[in-house]
């Protein structure tokens, strides 16, 4: 458009409005919208009407055609003729940045960056864009896996918006710093988050502002305390996100400007924050065992997602909904739906397919799902091939805690093998969890402990045994943790009931079940079922050892029939592959998927 101390020509004001209408008509007319903005270099225009020209017609061939070529060649002029004009900034940098996310797109980063240095050196007075420039140039540096570079811009961001007065965009980029220095460097994340938490309660400024920026800072701290394992200090932060989500849902987005142009940032829209409070809800209840809890979390974020993924094409949707379907993978296998598990991890492939870069972001993930998949019907080939796989397709530097989690499920399955005694003890050497355990979580060691104590009952060694599953009970009643109390509850009944020690294996097996059918953990209950059948028996309690023979009978026509149905699906096929990009086509079921995504809707 025109900006004051331009006097246009009729002609371009014509053309503009023309265009205009074309590109907001329902549905767009985008060729006639472009050969508006074409007509207008046929007048020679003035310098400052062909810069934002060129700006005009990158922007909307990029956005709505996919002719990147002539997008980038129009986004390059007008970068080049705006440079060479006083007070132009709004198409100056408007086109820098446009033009560098197009480069990142074409994967020509070498030639995003220097635009990004060079647009943020000469934006120093004008402050939103220049901290919109150092957030672009830091996420770039972020895809790239270059922390230490992104970290320093951030920090450049957070002192340059101190020095020009907003405090609320200060505490943007700490925010952003602290979500990035979670990934490796857990000793600064500390102080950071305290200086965040005293920025964000001091701040005065417009409400829905201020509640973001408590929803951002509360939501580092939940997966601050998740990352660790600690499921039960995580609870009064938890809390305290769910109330301030209702705060934010309940305040009316009023249109009022910043005064400080620096202010011009919003973290998330209210929608997208919606869904990360579930998200974080699903991670939280899914590692205490609240199964039940996670699913009725998990369909609602799914049905809010599929309805923004209609009106809105945010890449940052798609990775909501693999993270939720990760989760909720997860907890079918251990309620013993695994027909609907392959049918969602089948459609984490088709997200995965759709998007390079969610790919490489979750492709350890997504052969983790498959190995704990093919562990729960039983085949250890497979599961091994997997969790090979999901340890070689991953940067797991920066993912220790999944290193240290696909590590733990490997080494059961070598023990349940029987015969992997090397590639075990290899293993297990680098899951000591009595001493240079390789990550902090709580949780996962408490897990290195059960299965050190697994690998001494199959030995035989039930005293040691006991010590290893004494220290994972220790561990997971500190933290609430309920499956793996459960666990190790029936672990340690049938090392008493092996022992003959009927009473104290009875202490064992009965909380495990109840704990079991709270969760409920059909594993478990399949386990503590067949071990009271035997204690009754033992005991002569008839009547009860029938009881319970009747549960172990239920327990296994209900596992088996859903084994049954998992392995007859086309996407069974799925456990085979180990290398490349995910197959999507040939694992379909022929009338579609019935995921419950789709039940849903």
């Amino acid at each position: 458009m025109a900006t004051s101390g331009e006097a246009p020509e009729s002609w371009y004001l014509a053309l503009l409005g023309f265009a205009e209408h074309f590109r907001t008509s329902s549905p767009p007319k985008i060729r006639l919208c472009v050969h508006c903005l074409q007509a207008v270099f046929q007048f020679k225009p003035p310098q400052r009407v062909e810069a934002r020209t060129h700006l005009q017609l990158g922007s909307v061939l990029y956005h709505h055609t996919k002719n990147t070529e002539l997008a980038r060649s129009h986004l390059e002029k007008a970068w080049f003729i705006s440079q060479q004009i006083p007070q132009f900034e709004d198409v100056k940098f408007e086109a820098a940045s446009l033009l560098s996310e197009l480069y990142c797109q074409q994967i020509l980063v070498d030639s995003a960056k220097p635009l990004l240095r060079k647009a943020i050196q000469i934006s120093q007075q004008t402050p939103y864009w220049h901290c919109r420039l150092l957030f672009q140039l830091a996420q770039l540096h972020t895809l790239e896996k270059d922390l230490v570079s992104a970290c320093d811009l951030l920090g450049v961001g957070a002192e340059y918006a101190r020095v020009v007065g907003s405090e609320y965009t200060r505490a943007l980029f700490l925010l952003s710093k602290g979500m990035l220095l979670m990934e490796r460097k857990l000793g600064e994340v500390h102080p950071l988050l305290t200086l965040c938490g005293t920025i964000v309660e001091n701040w005065q400024g417009n409400p829905i502002q201020k509640e973001s920026l408590r929803v951002f800072f509360l939501v580092l701290q939940v997966t601050h305390y998740l990352d660790a394992g600690q499921v039960k200090s995580v609870k009064p932060c938890l809390k305290q996100l769910q109330q301030c989500i209702q705060t934010i849902s309940t305040l009316h987005d009023d249109e009022i400007l910043p005064s400080n142009p620096a202010d011009l940032f919003h973290w998330l829209p209210k929608e997208h924050m919606c869904v990360l409070v579930y998200l974080v809800t699903v991670m939280h209840s899914m590692q205490a065992g609240y199964l039940e809890k996670a699913q009725k979390y998990t369909d609602k974020a799914l049905m809010q997602l599929e309805k923004l993924k209609m009106l809105d094409s945010s890449p940052i949707l798609s990775t909501f909904q693999v993270i939720l379907l990760e989760h909720i993978i997860m907890c079918r296998l251990v309620t013993g739906h695994k027909a609907t598990a392959l049918q969602e991890i089948s459609q984490v492939c088709q997200l995965c397919a759709q998007s390079p870069r969610l790919f490489t972001n979750h492709a350890s993930q997504l052969h983790t799902m498959l190995g704990l998949y093919c562990i729960s019907v039983n085949c250890m080939d497979n599961a091994e091939a997997q969790f090979t796989a999901a340890l070689r397709v991953s940067d797991l530097t920066t993912h220790q805690e999944l290193w240290a989690f696909i590590v733990t499920n490997l080494a059961s399955v070598y023990i349940r093998e029987g015969n992997r005694h090397q590639e075990l003890y290899s293993l297990l050497e680098r899951i000591n969890p009595d001493h240079n355990f390789p990550v902090s979580s709580h949780c996962l060691r408490a897990a290195a402990f059960y299965i050190r104590g697994l690998l001494s009952f199959f030995q035989g060694r039930y005293n040691e045994a006991k010590r290893f599953l004494r220290e994972t009970l220790k561990m997971s009643n500190a933290e609430d943790l309920n499956r793996l109390t459960a666990c190790s509850l029936v672990l340690l009944g049938h090392i008493f009931y092996v022992l003959g020690n009927h009473r104290e294996s009875n202490n064992m097996v009965v909380p495990a079940m109840q704990l079991a059918s709270k969760i409920p953990d059909m594993s478990v209950q399949l386990w503590s079922s067949a071990l009271l059948k035997d204690l009754n028996k033992a005991c002569g309690n008839t009547i009860d050892a029938h009881e319970a023979a009747q549960m172990h009978q239920n327990f296994s026509q209900q596992l088996l029939q859903d084994h049954i149905a998992a392995c007859s699906l086309p996407e069974h096929n799925l456990i085979s592959w180990t290398d490349g990009p995910p197959p999507v086509g040939q694992f379909q079921a022929q009338n579609g998927p019935t995921t419950s995504l789709a039940s849903l809707l």
